[in-house]
């Protein structure tokens, strides 16, 4: 009796898996439903889905970039754009002032494609652990570069003026860890003890930078 239980087993858990990832597959649309909450978005009843829930404006609007790091996201997640939801696929604009930065951040849940519209930008990305290298391209108009998901990497503006690129990345809420923020403006603090130890850095310092987030 063990055998046949066992396999029950492995098929209700096969057919579990099946059924959540691929909810995409078995309609049309999947319009996130703003009334629901949770972790993953229920579906919005697809006879009161309209036009405007597959619509978003905007991305011609240059993104205010007077700021510590003199850039700005404007994103186009499923949070902005519902019919993005289960689609695996969003995108934003990022303004660049001169000498401006888009920090070194990470996109736990994606891969990110970036093409360069106007300007010049410097990028680049690190590799995990032991090797820790660090790659790094300056792009031009027209070029694309790809942060593979998870990697924590920048962008920075090495132009005389304005720049601006375009980002596809592979999650309609692909998520956002910008290092600094994350480790110096965390709430509550992470004991000090624990940074100077990690950054080699006295307390004071520490203290310093989480001041400033």
């Amino acid at each position: 009796m063990a055998i046949p239980s066992f396999f029950l087993t492995v098929l209700t858990l096969s057919l579990s898996v099946v059924l959540a990832a691929g909810t995409s597959t078995f309609q049309d649309f999947c319009v996130a439903d703003p009334q629901e909450k949770g972790n993953g978005l229920a579906c919005k009843d697809p006879k009161l889905v309209e036009a405007n829930d597959f619509f978003f404006s905007g991305l011609h609007i240059a993104g205010n970039t007077t700021n510590p790091v003199g850039s700005k996201v404007t994103p186009v997640f499923v949070s902005q754009l519902p019919g993005l939801n289960t689609l695996d696929i969003s995108i934003a604009r990022i303004d660049y002032a001169p000498k401006g930065i888009n920090p070194p951040h990470t996109h736990p849940r994606a891969t990110e494609v970036l093409t360069v519209l106007e300007g010049t930008l410097e990028v680049g990305f690190v590799t995990s652990n032991p090797e820790n290298r660090h790659l790094r391209k300056v792009l031009q108009k027209g070029d694309v570069f790809v942060f593979p998901t998870g990697l924590v990497h920048y962008q920075r503006n090495v132009g005389y003026g304005y720049a601006v690129a375009i980002a596809a990345l592979s999650n309609q809420n692909p998520g956002v860890i910008t290092i600094a923020n994350a480790v110096f403006g965390s709430t509550p603090d992470i004991d000090s003890d624990v940074l100077a130890k990690a950054f080699q850095l006295d307390k004071t310092t520490i203290n310093y930078l989480q001041s400033k987030f």
